[in-house]
């Protein structure tokens, strides 16, 4: 099990900017798949971006181009670049550590962070 504390959140005009970080600790950070997702009031939680070693990184349709994944080992934190905001970016950003795989993202024995929120005016 990992311990994931987000941070980053706030309140961003439209086409503004946040980075979001996601410190871990606990175990062996890089036999691990990194996500982030998304929950807005009244929908269910999506993955928005992924990174497993490599790295290889994948993204949900709708921030492809905006968001950009990455990870510092050395310092066990995954981070979340949203370029571009828009309101429909308006959500609590959940971290989440799934072992060995992408495949593990957000399953049972997945680890998630409390979440940080995020929300952009018009």
């Amino acid at each position: 099990q990992m311990q994931l504390v987000e941070s980053g959140g706030g309140l961003v005009q439209s086409g503004g900017s946040l980075r979001l970080s996601c410190a871990a600790s606990g175990s062996i950070f890089t036999l691990y798949a990194m996500g982030w997702y998304r929950q807005a009031v009244g929908k269910e939680r999506e993955l928005v971006a992924s990174i497993t070693s490599g790295p290889t990184t994948n993204y949900a349709d709708s921030v492809k181009g905006r968001f950009t994944i990455s990870v510092d080992n050395a310092k066990k934190v995954v981070y979340l670049q949203m370029n571009n905001l828009r309101p429909e970016d308006t959500a609590t950003y959940y971290c989440n550590a799934g072992f060995g795989s992408v495949a593990a993202l957000g399953s049972v024995g997945s680890s998630w962070g409390r979440g940080t929120q995020v929300t952009v005016s018009p």
